[in-house]
């Protein structure tokens, strides 16, 4: 700050002000990194073997997942504002990861920018209109965004009642919305995870539909959209209920963000590898050497 001071011929104080609001705003980022630090090097391994961008955050081997995620989610709130701009159209996946990711953004002033849920988040039990809303406004709050709900059930009982919704004026506006998104950002729905995915703990999923899962090895899903170790995701039997884009209209979106933390998410976060959905990854650092390990 004395250097700065100097050149520009001010006080070390307003150096130090302008510092403060420029990292507030996200103009600047400061970060540290020990010279032990292996994570730059899980990164390139796994952008060499997945083809994905990789950002991969150090976490201590005895830290808790609530406290990993909350790391990841810190590191993807400040990577997710770098990626938006105005005239964006961003999807978000409902979650528990994308609700942590939405209390770390960093606000960033976009115009003509919208937000829109990817996936109903409504089950017999809740709308989950104000659990899904409260992330969307995070979202939209941060870039001066408008919102955009998708007010279904996550899954519908019958694939019929989905088809005819599907073909309805007000939910064709909403998927027209989501066909344009330039960013998608989301989690990976994990059963096998300590912090629970809150679609296997919300009341979206029967016993019926459990053994369906179990009955297609399922290993996880992207906005409640459900895929396999390798990657297949079409003839699984609860998608044809899901009310999340299946994967061919997501690919086609140009930057796709995954976040993901805990090591029992290996097998989801594979899956997801292998669908080919992935564009940017962030993830903790024994997550991220689990995942070179057994590639």
């Amino acid at each position: 700050m004395d250097a700065i001071a100097a050149e520009l011929r001010t006080s070390r104080s307003s150096v130090s002000r302008l510092l403060s609001h420029a990292r507030a705003t996200g103009l600047v980022e400061i970060t540290i990194r020990s010279p032990h630090d292996h994570s730059s090097h899980l990164e390139r391994d796994i952008q060499q073997r997945h083809r994905v961008a990789a950002h991969v955050v150090p976490t201590p081997e005895t830290i808790s997942d609530v406290d990993r995620l909350e790391r990841v989610a810190m590191t993807a709130g400040k990577l997710v504002s770098g990626f938006v701009d105005s005239n964006m159209t961003i999807g978000i996946g409902w979650g528990s990861t994308s609700s942590a990711v939405s209390r770390h953004l960093v606000p960033k002033e976009t115009h003509n920018s919208v937000v829109v849920q990817m996936n109903g988040a409504g089950n017999t039990f809740t709308n989950g209109i104000d659990y899904a809303s409260e992330i969307l406004e995070r979202f939209g709050r941060a870039y001066s965004a408008q919102i955009q709900q998708f007010p279904v059930p996550a899954f519908f009982d019958d694939p019929r009642t989905k088809e005819a919704l599907w073909r309805e004026r007000s939910t064709k506006r909403a998927l027209k919305i989501q066909s344009n998104m330039d960013l998608a950002i989301f989690g990976l729905g994990s059963p096998f995870a300590e912090v629970p995915s809150h679609v296997y703990i919300g009341g979206y999923l029967d016993r019926a539909d459990y053994r369906s899962l179990s009955t297609d090895r399922v290993v996880g899903d992207i906005a409640t959209v459900f895929y396999r170790l390798d990657g297949s995701w079409r003839d699984v039997e609860l998608n044809a209920r899901a009310t999340g884009p299946d994967f061919e209209r997501l690919r086609r979106v140009a930057r796709r963000v995954c976040v993901v933390s805990g090591p029992q998410k290996l097998a989801s976060l594979r899956g997801a590898l292998a669908t080919g959905l992935v564009t940017d990854l962030v993830l903790d650092e024994a997550l991220a050497r689990r995942l070179i390990e057994e590639s």
